[in-house]
């Protein structure tokens, strides 16, 4: 043996006794090592690919492209009373035209929103697919990235189904059929295919809905908001998009056409000089006529949210398309005896009033409301307007009005529920004395916040309490009280019983009801206090069924919001509006009530631009609200005159409204249940006199503000004056029927009461 072997040999013999001395942990990292190396985790990746890629070559062989069926099971929906009678039954609306009816330049708008690579792709978006795919298998749902032609395969030859399968489907099939059909053709089906809002289905339904022209005649500039529209129907569509929806789709639209110019397909001089196209208010569709239109609306709007909210959507397009697909059997909360008595009561005691042709104003004036079961939370009545047809909007629904004055209740639930005191530390009941006095200064930890609110027509009351200044509606003190309670728990506290509050500042301002709320919201709101404080969310609909989907509706009560003492507590003060305030004529001396105890707030916006009556009994919550609408602008107009009346009140035409809707649909007397520091009820001043009747015109009895909104109201100069000016608690409580120190007019002339000049009435609104 050489040297050498003989050195080789030492070598092995030493690795050998090494190896035997190591610990197992080194030994682990070895094998770890050995078992990992680059080359075998090249070829485990090579080998993950060949797997993938020969499974998507099994895909591809069995995957074919099926029968279009899309069209073939598109069905009707139909919806139900609660008793389950037919209400209506709504189908969907689409026409297929040829891609040589449309106008090449509106055909680029679609490409130019959609998929700008769309004529040079192979018909799929791999990353878009794969991001797809990630999302679904995480839970977190699908995402855009689709393909002109992979949106085409979802609507036409798939569902809107968010599967894993249904993905790799898809991606297979617009492999295909970019393969073996045109361009044209398939960019053909997307656009026909495609839901646009407002019922529409393809291009040429979308053109006659939004601009009521076919698709043949439509302009680049039309064009491209049909394209922009797509990415969200709902949140899109001018007529009923919030600023945010339509900054949102302007922007959108914009995107589309400097798309255009960047592809070449459009000059950008034309581009220049191109203004947004805004569309035709909607047209309801046939059979809608009435409130049948509002209802179905309402009752789409509502499956719509809910099949976001469990998921089986992925967002609101989504949802709206599932719901218009049809197959849906709707079942609504509505009473049908009791929407029946609603048209009436608006009928009789408001629109049989308005003569549009002796007086313009009468013409503006819009009308809506809504019934609440508050034990339930079931919508068993809504009046939308004066005919879906003539008027597109849901008054029922729309929030872009001030609530005014039906704010005041939330404002000393907040007090209770907080256990408040006044700046001088004595807790807030409806016992408490405030200063009445008309633009008196607000005042906290002793400094003036820089806002003094006007009572109605500049009345000043002095000293009042509470009670007495829910019942006249009395701005100066609620105004002082939401800073003493904090008007972030104010804030909060209206967020809890019901009302939207994202974007709500929380200044003094709001005080006076000058945020947006909807009849919808408002009843939910003086609901959730009827029922002892548990939240009340207006449910209208009852039950869905679908032959494919399931979907489950929350319960419309929750739990305990604010306190039963604070909830009960307001619903006390409440009955003094109606027996001794604002609404005590049309409401408390109504021949129809036979002893019913009624609790309720009126409220009159800025300028007379709204007008409302927001009441209860144990058994129903009902708001109506009355909207000054520009009949041709759709703006926002004041009510003065309308129905020959010097202003339309809360305690008028709403009030009157009210009271003949719920003592015609009353089954029985009932009592309100309270648990409050004040008794059973705070008692009227004055006895309810059943035996009275009802004036024949609309009540103007009322002390509620119309007081322009805060930046246009004049706030007094900081003072150092402190005394004088804050609430004050009397030694015992006081009868809510103390005299007030102003002196406002008698019975025979309230603020509100038509006798009084025209140039008086406008006072507070100046």
């Amino acid at each position: 043996m050489g040297r050498a072997e003989e050195r080789r040999a030492r070598q092995r013999g030493g690795r050998r006794a090494a190896t035997g001395h190591r610990s197992s942990p080194a030994g682990g990292r070895g094998r770890i090592r050995r078992l990992f190396t680059w080359k075998k985790m090249v070829g485990g990746f090579l080998g993950v690919c060949l797997l993938g890629m020969g499974a998507f070559i099994v895909l591809y062989m069995v995957i074919s492209i099926p029968e279009g069926n899309a069209d073939a099971q598109r069905q009707g929906n139909t919806y139900q009373y609660s008793d389950g009678s037919i209400m209506a039954r709504k189908g969907y609306n689409r026409e297929i035209v040829d891609l040589a009816r449309v106008p090449k330049d509106v055909q680029h708008t679609f490409v130019a929103a959609e998929n700008k690579s769309f004529y040079q792709d192979a018909g799929v978006d791999l990353r878009g697919t794969a991001r797809g795919l990630l999302n679904t298998f995480s839970g977190k749902g699908a995402q855009g990235g689709s393909t002109i032609t992979q949106q085409y395969v979802k609507n036409y030859y798939l569902t809107q189904d968010q599967t894993v399968s249904r993905k790799l489907k898809e991606l297979v099939i617009s492999l295909k059929l970019d393969r073996e059909k045109s361009k044209d053709y398939i960019l053909a089906g997307y656009i026909n295919t495609s839901y646009y809002g407002r019922g529409a289905y393809g291009i040429q339904a979308a053109a006659q809905a939004y601009y009521r022209v076919d698709a043949k005649d439509l302009t680049v500039e039309q064009g491209a908001y049909l394209a922009a529209l797509l990415q969200a129907p709902s949140q899109y569509d001018w007529a009923n998009a919030t600023d945010t929806g339509k900054r949102l789709v302007q922007e959108r639209w914009n995107y589309v056409l400097d798309n255009m110019v960047g592809q070449k397909w459009l000059d950008a001089s034309a581009r220049q000089s191109m203004t947004f196209p805004v569309p035709k208010e909607p047209k309801a569709a046939p059979g809608m006529e009435g409130q049948t239109g509002y209802l179905v609306e309402a009752a789409n709007a509502a499956l719509t949210r809910q099949l976001v909210a469990q998921g089986t959507a992925e967002d609101t397009k989504q949802a709206e398309a599932m719901v218009e697909a049809g197959g849906w059997t709707i079942k609504l909360n509505i009473d049908k005896k009791k929407q029946t008595a609603l048209e009436k009561a608006v009928k009789e005691q408001l629109t049989a009033r308005l003569d549009p042709e002796q007086r313009e104003v009468d013409a503006n004036v819009q009308a809506g409301a809504v019934s609440v079961d508050p034990k339930t939370g079931a919508v068993v009545a809504m009046y939308g307007g004066v005919d879906y047809v003539k008027h597109f909007r849901n008054n029922a629904t729309r929030s872009d009005y001030q609530p005014a004055s039906t704010f005041k209740p939330v404002i000393l639930a907040a007090a209770v529920d907080e256990d408040a005191e006044t700046q001088d530390d004595v807790p807030i009941t409806a016992n408490t004395l405030y200063d009445g006095t008309s633009k008196r200064p607000v005042v906290e930890n002793g400094r003036e916040v820089g806002f003094a609110p006007e009572n109605e027509d500049d009345v000043d009351y002095g000293d009042i309490t509470v009670q007495e200044a829910m019942n006249k509606s009395v701005n100066s003190v609620f105004a002082q009280m939401g800073v003493d309670v904090g008007m972030g728990e104010v804030v909060e506290v209206a967020g809890k019983l019901g009302m939207e509050t994202e974007g709500m500042e929380a200044v003094p301002a709001q005080t006076l009801g000058s945020m947006g709320a909807s009849p919808l919201e408002m009843a939910g709101v003086y609901a959730t206090l009827d029922n002892h404080g548990r939240k009340v969310t207006p449910a209208v609909v009852k039950s869905v069924e679908h032959a494919s989907r399931s979907v489950q509706f929350p319960d419309p009560v929750g739990d305990r919001v604010i306190s039963r003492e604070a909830a009960d507590t307001v619903t006390s003060v409440l009955t003094g509006v109606v027996d001794d305030g604002t609404a005590k004529r049309s409401v408390r001396d109504n021949p129809l009530r036979r002893g019913q105890q009624v609790a309720g707030k009126t409220g009159t916006s800025d300028n007379n631009k709204s007008a409302w009556f927001t009441g209860f009994t144990p058994d129903l919550v009902t708001s109506v609200g009355l909207f000054g609408e520009d009949a041709k602008t759709f703006a926002q107009v004041p009510m003065y005159k309308a129905g020959g009346q010097p202003r339309v009140n809360g305690g008028g035409f709403p009030a009157q409204i009210w009271a003949a809707y719920t003592f015609g649909v009353m089954d029985k007397v009932s009592r309100f249940d309270l648990e409050t520091k004040q008794g059973a009820a705070v008692q009227p001043s004055t006895s309810p006199s059943p035996s009275t009747s009802p004036s024949e015109s609309p009540s103007q009895e009322e002390t509620e503000e119309a007081t322009p909104p805060a930046e246009e109201t004049s706030a007094q100069p900081p003072s150092d004056e402190e005394s004088g000016s804050l609430p004050t608690q009397p030694s015992t409580p006081t009868s809510p029927t103390g005299t007030p120190t102003g002196e406002p007019p008698s019975d025979g002339a309230s603020p509100d009461d038509p006798a009084l000049p025209g140039a008086e009435q406008d006072r507070a609104a100046q």
